[in-house]
């Protein structure tokens, strides 16, 4: 398994796991954000190629604190393909994740998962990688 940059060719595979994270994407949708995102030099999605094929993907931002100096680091998509988990490719992705993120000088690394019954492996996880339970989120659509 290797960890490598997303490329235009992998939107299909994303869009796909945007539905295994629980948020149904089609391919042309895919096309349109993915078009925005590698746009943005504050943005990073890195994938986990598997046997050539792509299994798992996490999304990273960046951005400057208001409360204090420094650059922090979001993860704000990670998963991996249902029928891949549990072979550590999670924590992989989450480690080049932290690289990137040293990388840009960030001083943190954080995220934001749902308070839902199938996100409770996923808060383990997030645990176990080192990450601690700190504030509560909350949304407003506009």
């Amino acid at each position: 398994m290797k960890i490598r940059k997303a490329y235009a060719r992998d939107i299909p595979k994303l869009a796909y796991l945007m539905g295994e994270l629980g948020y149904p994407t089609s391919i042309e949708e895919m096309s349109i954000r993915f078009k925005k995102i590698e746009s943005s030099s504050s943005y990073c999605t890195l994938v986990a190629e598997y046997n050539e094929d792509v299994v798992g993907m996490i999304g990273l931002c960046s951005g400057y604190f208001y409360e204090k100096n420094g650059l922090y680091v979001r993860i704000v998509a990670l998963v991996v393909d249902s029928n891949y988990r549990n072979r550590g490719i999670g924590k992989r992705l989450i480690e080049e994740a932290e690289r990137w993120a040293r990388k840009q000088r960030a001083i943190s690394i954080g995220l934001n998962s749902g308070n839902r019954d199938e996100r409770k492996k996923a808060h383990q996880f997030y645990l176990r990688m080192g990450y601690q339970e700190k504030s509560k989120g909350f949304v407003k659509s506009l």
